[in-house]
């Protein structure tokens, strides 16, 4: 061969190469991109993506936003956590569970922080256990504020905090503001404790769940003063433990003002409060005020032989819509006690009120009801020394009337409700506060969530999966949602509750058919602020229609609370920016047009001024709330 065609040859060979090369990069390059962009076909949000094909027939792909929380369980860990679940076996591996399955699971426990030589300052703090803190001190003073704000969880333990401290003063102000659960124990609280004081400003406000425990708090105390002001305002569902609460104490005061204002099912607990106590003085002012539901237990209140007790309760539950007081031997066996009720139970939506062996057995007491209400039971109560005046028993519809204009419970939000007129092009209009506060989590696939036990009766066995401790902020939880998907339906309306995305489709489907599409609020874009409506376009032409609403319920995974609504009208609209005239949002708004079966005190009615069955009711889709309806 000459040199002319080895010299061709090797050219040849040499582009060859470098064209294979070039094929062999970009196929690597391609299948690289491919399996990056392309899910595991045995990933949960794969195997959701094809159920979502077989069961919705209008062949629209799954929204983002209803894929974006499905379980980011990796294939093998999909498979060991069923695995572990179908075994009773999930408990321990918990931790593990609930980090790769993006769940919230917090525990109870705290960090014990003991004893302080100095005066001490906790601002914007985070949670942790002051065990023995303050203890024996003299004099001076600590001070929590901004204590715990804005976080998911707040949990402080206060045991045996100040005891036996002589002079020395503690203040709470804004403490776990905006949390979403908090949990603070005060066991053995200022026992022992001369003179100093106690101040709670602020405590707890807008936390979802709170939880509090003051169990023999000021305990043996002298003279040592606590103050709760606006305490946990604005709350929801929410616990108050006061066991043994200045029981033996001597001249003990305790003043509760604006406790509970504006909060939603509350209760509050009050065992042997101030029992065997001498000269104590406690005052209730505003206590559960435009609260929704509070129920408040006073057992063995100020008896067992307390001496020179007063008590006073001032605005106790006014304009609260229902609500329930239990009065359980009230002063019983009192030596020279007082207690003064002032326009008690004032509320709009008549409440209960049951006084069992009130002012049993005592010498010298005096009690005085002004302006008590309708529904209150007096049983066995002490027939001399207590003084009835003004009973109150309005009407329903007087009673309506009282809570308008300026009147109007904060608890039912104005803006949160609307008529359907106000959804035309160019209405201003406030938007409520649509941010979903709830904390962030995954459903589970419905492989694991048919594992696991869901049930009041089976509550121990939920508790165990989830290490809840008895008596703890997580029971309460489980205890809560639990209850609440086990409640009866309304008349009319079909109810469950959904741990997995599979779960809720057939749900959606059951009522509704294959042909549906679920809408959510693109965005918290114009919360809490004035805002304008743009075009707006009416679902299946704005006629009268069914959708199925979903609605999160706490709980270690992503939990929904989904109900049928008949008889509505759906809508899409775009909200503007006021002054820019900008497309800021998508909201998604669902009118209530047959509200007859609705009750008289429900929050619609008190900020619209009407009734059942008077007027249609719409309120926005909030964020990560969603509404299935049959497709346009």
């Amino acid at each position: 061969m000459d040199k002319t065609v080895k010299l061709n040859l090797f050219c040849f060979l040499f582009f060859l190469f470098l064209f294979l090369s070039t094929i062999t990069v970009s196929l690597s390059k391609t299948t690289t991109l491919n399996t990056s962009t392309k899910s595991n076909p045995f990933s949960p949000k794969s195997s959701l993506t094809r159920y979502w094909k077989t069961q919705i027939s209008n062949k629209d792909p799954i929204p983002n936003f209803l894929l974006s929380k499905a379980s980011p369980l990796p294939p093998l860990e999909f498979s060991l956590f069923t695995k572990l679940a179908s075994n009773n076996s999930l408990s321990s591996h918990l931790s593990s569970f609930c980090s790769s399955a993006n769940l919230f699971c917090f525990s109870d426990a705290t960090v014990p922080n003991s004893g302080n030589a100095k005066d001490s300052n906790f601002a914007v703090y985070d949670g942790k256990g002051f065990s023995n803190y303050g203890s024996g001190r003299l004099g001076g003073g600590d001070t929590f504020k901004n204590y715990s704000e804005n976080t998911n969880f707040a949990s402080s333990g206060f045991t045996k905090y100040s005891g036996g401290s002589t002079g020395h003063r503690e203040g709470f102000n804004s403490y776990a503001t905006d949390a979403n659960v908090a949990n603070s124990n005060f066991t053995s609280y200022a026992g022992d404790a001369t003179g100093g004081n106690g101040e709670f400003n602020s405590y707890m406000p807008r936390v979802n769940v709170p939880d509090l425990r003051f169990t023999t708090y000021s305990g043996n105390g002298n003279n040592h003063p606590l103050t709760f002001k606006s305490y946990v305002d604005d709350t929801n569902s929410g616990n108050q433990q006061f066991v043994n609460y200045a029981r033996n104490g001597n001249g003990v005061p305790v003043g509760f003002t604006s406790y509970g204002d504006t909060s939603n099912v509350v209760g509050s607990t009050f065992s042997h409060y101030g029992e065997l106590a001498n000269g104590g003085n406690d005052s209730f002012k505003a206590y559960s005020s435009n609260a929704n539901n509070p129920k408040n237990e006073f057992k063995s209140y100020g008896g067992g032989g307390g001496n020179a007790g007063s008590d006073t309760f001032v605005s106790y539950r006014d304009r609260a819509n229902s609500g329930t007081d239990s009065f359980v031997s009230y002063g019983r066996k009192a030596n020279s006690g007082r207690s003064v009720f002032v326009n008690y139970g004032k509320s709009f939506n008549p409440g209960s009120d049951s006084f069992r062996e009130y002012g049993k057995g005592a010498t010298g007491q005096h009690t005085g009801f002004s302006s008590y209400s309708l529904n209150t039971t007096f049983k066995e109560y002490s027939k001399t020394g207590v003084s009835f005046g003004q009973y109150a028993k309005p009407g329903l519809k007087e009673g309506l009337n009282k809570v308008s204009g300026s009147l109007v419970n904060k608890w039912s939000e104005p803006v949160k409700f609307f008529r359907e007129k106000m959804l035309k092009k160019g209405t201003v209009m406030m938007m409520p506060d649509i941010v979903d506060k709830m904390p962030r989590r995954s459903f589970l696939p419905r492989a694991i969530t048919s594992k696991l036990p869901f049930a009041t009766d089976k509550l121990s066995d939920v508790k165990e999966v989830f290490q809840a401790r008895d008596n703890s902020i997580l029971e309460r939880v489980l205890s809560n949602t639990l209850s609440e998907c086990e409640r009866a339906p309304s008349p009319g309306e079909t109810k469950r509750c959904v741990g997995s995305i599979e779960d809720m489709v057939d749900f959606a489907v059951s009522v509704l058919g294959h042909d549906v599409v679920v809408r959510t609020t693109d965005n918290v874009r114009g919360s809490k602020k004035e805002v304008m409506i743009g075009e707006v376009k009416g679902v299946n032409g704005g006629k009268l229609t069914k959708s199925v609403s979903c609605h999160q319920s706490l709980y270690p995974y992503l939990m929904y609370y989904c109900h049928s609504v008949p008889k509505v009208r759906v809508y899409v609209a775009e909200i503007l920016d006021v002054s820019s005239k900008a497309k800021i949002n998508t909201g998604v708004a669902i009118c209530h047009i047959d509200t007859s079966s609705w009750s008289p005190g429900h929050g619609a009615f008190i900020a619209l001024g009407s009734g059942p069955g008077k007027i249609e009711v719409c309120h926005w889709i909030f964020e990560n709330d969603m509404t299935w309806t049959t497709a346009d």
